[in-house]
């Protein structure tokens, strides 16, 4: 299953310091781990608890990314709007191992997609198939970057949260990953398509 889904800044931004790392969209999937904690917490502790785990994975996959950058020596190019394509196919893209208790209680698996300036991450528990988990991601990625053209200029992924939770629920209900046949994938293509015209 897959645990969560975050959308986030892997590129120092003028309003982070260098290492911080913001994270513009996030859905987490599954049940809350604090329910089943022994501690009492309050629903304000258990969202502040749940925003800080997030943000210790946007972090460990930003500097992921900038190991891999600095490690390849490319230089990063700013795609146009209808470029997305070619921005997605030269992406970095990875996988980080996530320990028992760093920052959830199980040891996951996290996919990240850098492509640009966002971070694409699909945290996976640990026996998921990471093949099938790469190319739900590399899917969900391209979607959002063509259809909600998060690479242009004042670009906001929180005005469009409600469109990202629409393309979730087709490609990714309730965090299980799909086997897609070609004609079942183009059914869903046709689809999602056809809820971003509206």
């Amino acid at each position: 299953m897959v645990r969560c889904f975050l959308i986030h800044t892997v590129c120092p931004v003028s309003t982070l310091g260098a290492g911080e790392s913001r994270v513009l969209y996030s859905r987490v999937f599954g049940p809350d781990e604090a329910i089943f904690s022994d501690q009492e917490m309050t629903p304000e502790e258990r969202r502040l608890l749940q925003k800080e785990k997030l943000a210790v994975v946007a972090r460990q996959v930003r500097s992921a990314v900038t190991l891999s950058r600095e490690a390849s020596g490319r230089l990063m190019a700013e795609a146009l709007l209808g470029e997305e394509a070619l921005a997605l196919q030269e992406a970095d893209s990875g996988v980080a191992r996530l320990r028992a208790g760093d920052p959830f209680s199980g040891e996951m698996s996290a996919l990240w997609l850098g492509v640009q300036s966002l971070g694409f991450t699909l945290v996976c528990e640990a026996h998921e198939n990471l093949l099938l988990a790469e190319g739900t991601l590399r899917n969900l990625s391209r979607h959002c970057l063509e259809q909600l053209h998060l690479l242009g200029q004042g670009s906001e992924v929180l005005l469009r949260s409600h469109r990202v939770d629409a393309l979730l629920n087709r490609l990714l209900p309730h965090g299980q990953l799909l086997f897609l046949n070609h004609r079942f994938a183009q059914s869903l293509e046709k689809e999602v398509a056809a809820y971003m015209a509206k």
